[in-house]
């Protein structure tokens, strides 16, 4: 049993170089995407608190971006503006390219970080996988199946969009697999908090990797 006076004699691991830089410097980005459809500003903190602040005009899908920022405890500032009075398909799919560009940059060059993340999630039927690599090396698995095309007005097979996007433009190797599943409300919702936790931790610093 340890007691208080042994605490003096306890040697503290060193900080390393890495959490040095990133305690000094804080890892953040900003993207700004222009196009005919959509105009999309996202700002991303990596050393963050989950503090969010979104707005795309879908409600949703910004319900879907404040848990994904909460649940991987990364700060992001998200507006958009598109052609939603379309459908939100423009939207969606440019939030998921211009956040991946977000993080990505944000890294810069990845050393010391612990690059790979995994969780597994659950949310009263729903049961999804996620693992994740910050490769550089971009490729989606996506294996969800929806038993209703919406929930509510979002069309459910834009969260595909949004991954692969997302997975695209941040150089991820994301793999998503649903293991149960019932309700499409709950099975969007845990593909969400899955993918921000498996970020959540691939983006910590290891302070035994030198690169």
């Amino acid at each position: 049993m340890l007691h208080l006076w042994d605490l003096a004699f306890v040697k503290t691991r060193p900080i390393s170089q890495y959490e040095l830089e990133i305690g000094n410097h804080m890892r953040t980005a900003s993207i700004k995407r222009n196009t005919k459809e959509t105009k999309i500003t996202v700002t991303v903190n990596l050393d963050g608190t989950g503090t969010y602040a979104n707005n795309t005009g879908v409600g949703f899908f910004d319900h879907m971006l404040d848990q994904f920022s909460r649940h991987s405890m990364l700060d992001i500032i998200l507006t958009g503006k598109g052609d939603t009075h379309i459908d939100a398909h423009h939207i969606v799919e440019d939030c998921g390219i211009a956040l991946g560009q977000a993080i990505n940059k944000a890294l810069g060059d990845k050393k010391g970080i612990s690059r790979y993340g995994y969780c597994c999630l659950a949310m009263d039927d729903s049961l999804v996988r996620t693992s994740l690599d910050l490769s550089g090396r971009p490729f989606l698995i996506f294996n969800l199946s929806f038993k209703t095309q919406k929930v509510g007005t979002f069309d459910v097979e834009l969260v595909r969009e949004f991954f692969q996007a997302f997975s695209t433009h941040g150089g991820i190797t994301l793999h998503i697999d649903q293991l149960h599943g019932i309700n499409s409300h709950h099975l969007v919702e845990a593909a969400f908090k899955s993918v921000a936790r498996a970020l959540r931790m691939a983006v910590e610093a290891d302070p035994r990797m030198k690169d």
